[in-house]
């Protein structure tokens, strides 16, 4: 029976966001939010180790009262339980606090046998919460894992790196963050939607965290990140270029023009 926990985000819709340039913030009012898409894969990473070997999943988030769906869709997918971590000290976190709020949202779970995490966020696209959520829980991690081959006490896992593929084994308690390829998200049955959709969400703020970190590592006070400036390089599209002359002129110029570019 594994005790496993899967952090999700809910993330805007990244075709349709737009970004506060003067703020140095992405505007998530201008589009609606979804569950970060690689989080689905490690929650289907997660659900198959219990269906698998026995236990329960939990998904928790840290986000505003619309995160809510987020959690519910992981409910309808197959998640047994799913907390929110939501209060005004929480907002502006950078990846630091981040992870320090979802240790301490672990530690007052009772801890777990396993953290399943997304390799990384659309919109922030770090990579940095999962291994750093791993540090704060003293637990070891494995990144870029593509399949999980056995669990057994340690978990064995198959990882999919720059230079090939890669067997990693780690004991548990551990965490591992997955990739697309990592488990093709299941649908949810309308008997968990409805379910879901009925559902009341825990949620959990600032005070029932502070046993087990200090409240001076939530959200824009506990982050040591700063933004200094924020560019946004124009768009640019194609810029055609005509050839005029013979066939073999045209030729010998484009030929010129790739030698230059370092094409050929």
């Amino acid at each position: 029976m594994y005790r496993i926990v899967v952090p999700v985000k809910q993330v805007p819709d990244m075709e349709r966001v737009r970004f506060d340039t003067e703020s140095g913030r992405v505007d998530r009012s201008s589009a609606p939010g979804v569950v970060n898409p690689v989080d689905l894969h490690a929650l289907e990473v997660a659900l198959r180790v219990r269906d698998s070997h026995g236990g329960t999943v939990t998904a928790i988030s840290m986000g505003p009262q619309q995160a809510e769906s987020a959690l519910k869709e992981c409910l309808a997918r197959g998640a047994d339980s799913v907390v929110l971590l939501a209060d005004k000290a929480f907002a502006g976190a950078d990846t630091w606090a981040t992870s320090c709020t979802l240790a301490a949202a672990i530690r007052k779970l009772g801890g777990c046998d396993l953290v399943v995490c997304g390799e990384k966020t659309v919109d922030g696209d770090t990579g940095q919460v999962g291994p750093e959520l791993a540090e704060w829980l003293s637990i070891p991690h494995v990144n870029y894992v593509r399949d999980v081959l056995s669990v057994d006490g340690s978990l064995k896992a198959l990882c999919d790196l720059s230079d090939g593929l890669h067997v990693a084994e780690v004991k548990l308690p551990a965490l591992i963050t997955v990739t697309r390829r990592a488990g093709r998200p299941r649908y949810s049955t309308p008997q968990r939607i409805f379910q879901a959709v009925a559902s009341t969400v825990e949620r959990w703020g600032a005070d029932d965290l502070k046993e087990f970190t200090s409240p001076d590592n939530f959200g824009l006070r506990g982050s040591p990140t700063r933004l200094t400036r924020v560019v946004v390089p124009p768009l640019e599209g194609r810029k055609g270029v005509k050839l005029d002359g013979s066939s073999e002129e045209v030729v010998d110029s484009l030929i010129r023009r790739l030698e230059t570019g370092g094409i050929l």
